[in-house]
């Protein structure tokens, strides 16, 4: 019996778009479903599953779609601290008003 997921609905319709995404990916370069999954090193049905965005596939997976389709290096962007602007933004918010220097370095440049 399959464990049901429950996902908010955003994260739902990301997952949805990433398995339309790497099934129009693999049509446009022609690959079969059963090349394209021996080549992933699991079951056809997976890489069906994966196509349709189901979020019980292991994350291993996508990625190793993504790979034999070329695309992995996609997934280096994924929550990539230069597109983190909610981070960027507290991470400013923390950072002190002054730097002060150490006592005993009194007019002495910092190396």
């Amino acid at each position: 019996m399959s464990k049901k997921t429950h996902l908010p609905i955003p994260v739902q319709k990301v997952l949805r778009i990433l398995g339309k995404n790497i099934g129009d990916a693999r049509r446009r370069r022609r690959i079969a479903m059963e090349l394209m999954s021996e080549r992933c090193g699991f079951s056809r049905p997976t890489l069906s599953r994966i196509e349709k965005g189901d979020p019980n596939v292991s994350m291993g997976a996508y990625a190793s779609a993504l790979f034999v389709l070329g695309m992995s290096e996609h997934l280096t962007r994924v929550a990539d601290a230069s597109h983190d602007i909610v981070g960027r933004e507290l991470e400013e918010e923390s950072l002190p008003k002054r730097i002060r220097s150490p006592q005993g370095n009194k007019g002495e440049a910092n190396e």
